[in-house]
């Protein structure tokens, strides 16, 4: 028998007003029988619990009662930082922890504000991963969790996109940031000299992990917010190498939000020029490669046309021709 359980089920009382013991059991996952046994428990242990029979009946407590054991565990004060996200609280193993914090909150509150706190519940829904794609499997995000607050090092082999692909990493943790989704984790590499180099690794490319018992300091002057800002401003730096000169028709241009990156969006806006009667504009965009651009404007169809450079016209003719051909529609007009 756990403990915890009973003052969650004194909590969950407290909180609700009234509850049946199916009710209890959902909330606590466990079995009904069980949560029966728990209130008599509670019961011997002097709680006055009162049990109504009957239609809408239940288990509530006597009125007037209420109690103060609503001290929360480290853990579940890491917790509340992810109260409105559920799911980052489950990929870091804090799920549990999660909902206990929340109901010990909701049980110190009066009862006003309790009523409102949970009608606030009711109404906002967190759904962080992106459309159209999977999950990542992280295995070892609950590690590196540990290892940030620890300040502990970790052994880690990563696959990266560049050869050598598989490498080894000392790395510190200094931080974990979810991006639509993704999860990351900023940390300090040992490159072979007295400096560390800061760098940011996706967890679901760690291969494996193990946790030293070497610690380490995080210096004090590193602010993971600003570190996350700079990384999103160089990466884009990065990733835009060229540009190239496209026509888009209207309909094209109400397309291209859910087709193209923001970057690329915002650099229509910015450069469109009208080169007709018919709404077709001009505009210059940014673009990381001829293949990677060839591959975003192709989704927009006969509603882009590339201009320059030409090497991008050229791959964007030659990915048609190879459909046409097939789809063995080439020569028909």
């Amino acid at each position: 028998m756990s403990a915890g359980r009973l003052l969650s089920v004194l909590l969950l009382l407290q909180s609700r007003g009234r509850m049946s013991a199916r009710a209890i059991a959902e909330e606590l996952g466990v079995s009904v029988r069980t949560a029966y046994r728990d209130v008599e428990r509670l019961q011997g242990a002097g709680v006055p619990v009162c049990a109504e029979p009957g239609r809408g009946g239940g288990y509530r407590l006597l009125d007037g009662y209420r109690t103060r054991l609503t001290g929360m565990t480290q853990g579940e004060a890491r917790a509340l930082l992810f109260a409105g996200l559920p799911d980052a609280a489950a990929d870091l193993g804090l799920a549990a922890e999660v909902s206990a914090a929340r109901l010990k909150l909701l049980a110190a509150l009066p009862a006003g504000a309790r009523e409102e706190a949970a009608r606030t519940a009711t109404v906002f829904h967190v759904d962080a991963p992106g459309w159209y794609r999977e999950p990542e499997q992280t295995p070892y995000l609950s590690l590196f969790a540990d290892a940030t607050l620890a300040r502990r090092v970790v052994e880690a082999r990563y696959r990266r996109w560049r050869a050598p692909q598989e490498v080894s990493r000392r790395l510190r943790p200094y931080g974990l940031v979810l991006k639509s989704g993704v999860w990351y984790v900023v940390a300090a590499t040992e490159d072979g000299t007295a400096t560390a180099t800061v760098a940011t690794y996706r967890v679901a490319q760690v291969l494996d992990a193990t946790l030293s018992d070497e610690r380490f300091d995080r210096p004090r002057d590193f602010e993971l917010g600003a570190y996350w800002a700079s990384y999103l401003a160089d990466f884009a730096a990065r990733r835009y190498t060229g540009t190239a000169t496209i026509r888009l028709s209207p309909r094209g241009r109400r397309r291209l939000p859910d087709n193209v990156a923001p970057e690329v969006v915002r650099a229509v806006d910015a450069t469109a020029t009208a080169v007709g009667a018919d709404g077709w504009v001009e505009a210059v965009v940014p673009t990381e490669s001829a293949a990677h651009a060839c591959g975003e404007l192709l989704r927009l169809g006969t509603d882009v046309e590339v201009l320059a450079p030409a090497a991008l016209r050229r791959a964007m003719a030659d990915t048609v021709g190879a459909l046409a051909r097939a789809y063995g529609v080439t020569g028909r007009a």
